[in-house]
């Protein structure tokens, strides 16, 4: 995650994720599900910028690119953000109450949060907004914590947010907050769809059932390294999908049009509900999210992956 200042301001560029690789392993009694997932982040930011202030208290300011202005949006692509907490249920402002409290700082802050990674999308959004608000508090609070120390901070905040602190190439196991990176790879062209509704990450793991034989991570894992495009076709798979394509209408026909534009080397990410695919050139990816948008898709752009 890059982090810099800019006068008296912390900034931070919060990346997306996608998941090459999800399997549900088994329930956990904690209510959570045990699963093994690789994730890889993507030059899809956010942005999270910080000001100290005076009065001790944290306050947000939530910002969404207008249609006209974005790359790859539609006219009607604000509802992609309509339901963005702007108050202290923010993950971003929990992020900091709770880096206020386990430090014992008395600081505040002044929190810009900047929107370009659609809500309910299985992009991490959220996660990495409060990974990024960790880090970049950690600088203008001269905290000097290391990321070891935030860890158990951000594995209280949510599953994903450890993997963000860590960011590029990641295998997660446990409820995601196991991270474990992974070396080498290179860098991917993507393509990225959203179909402009939401899913609920509680309903998809409801309607998902736990597999008799999961399937190993280890191709997936062994893509990554060695940053082949035909081996990430091949080892994609996400258990999440089909119960995704169930509930939604919506899923299923976007995943009809990536099944219609690539044939092979797409998937959905996390819970949903965007897509991806795995593309030749970043030429070509820009190509497939111009036809995307042309389908009537309120959210398609290229991206790369990035270490």
């Amino acid at each position: 995650m890059r982090i810099w200042r800019v006068g008296k301001a912390v900034v931070a560029a919060a990346p997306a994720k996608i998941n090459l690789f999800l399997e549900i392993l088994a329930r956990r009694d904690d209510g959570f599900h045990e699963l093994e997932t690789v994730m890889v982040a993507v030059n899809l930011y956010d942005t999270v910028e910080l000001t100290a202030t005076d009065d001790g208290e944290l306050h947000l300011e939530c910002r969404v690119p207008p249609a006209r202005q974005a790359r790859g949006l539609r006219d009607g692509s604000s509802r992609l953000w309509v339901d963005l907490p702007s108050g202290g249920e923010n993950l971003a402002v929990r992020a900091l109450r709770l880096l206020r409290q386990a430090s014992g700082t008395q600081q505040g802050a002044s929190l810009r949060l900047t929107k370009r990674i659609p809500l309910q999308a299985g992009l991490g959004g959220g996660s990495s907004d409060a990974a990024a608000a960790l880090l970049a508090a950690n600088r203008l609070w001269n905290l000097h914590w290391s990321r070891d120390r935030l860890l158990p901070l951000a594995a209280e905040l949510g599953s994903d947010v450890p993997f963000f602190l860590t960011g590029g190439a990641a295998v997660c196991r446990g409820r995601g907050e196991q991270v474990e990176p992974i070396a080498g790879g290179a860098s991917m062209p993507l393509v990225i769809a959203h179909p402009g509704i939401g899913l609920s990450t509680a309903r998809v793991y409801a309607e998902c059932q736990v597999p008799p034989c999961p399937l190993p991570a280890r191709e997936a894992i062994a893509a990554v390294r060695r940053g082949d495009r035909r081996a990430w076709a091949r080892s994609m798979a996400n258990r999440l999908s089909e119960p995704a394509g169930r509930i939604s209408e919506e899923i299923a026909a976007l995943e009809a049009d990536f099944r219609r534009l690539l044939g092979q080397g797409y998937q959905m990410t996390g819970s949903g509900a965007a897509y991806f695919g795995v593309c030749r050139s970043l030429r070509q990816a820009r190509r497939a999210a111009r036809w995307l948008r042309g389908r009537g898709w309120p959210f398609a752009v290229a991206a790369t992956t990035v270490a």
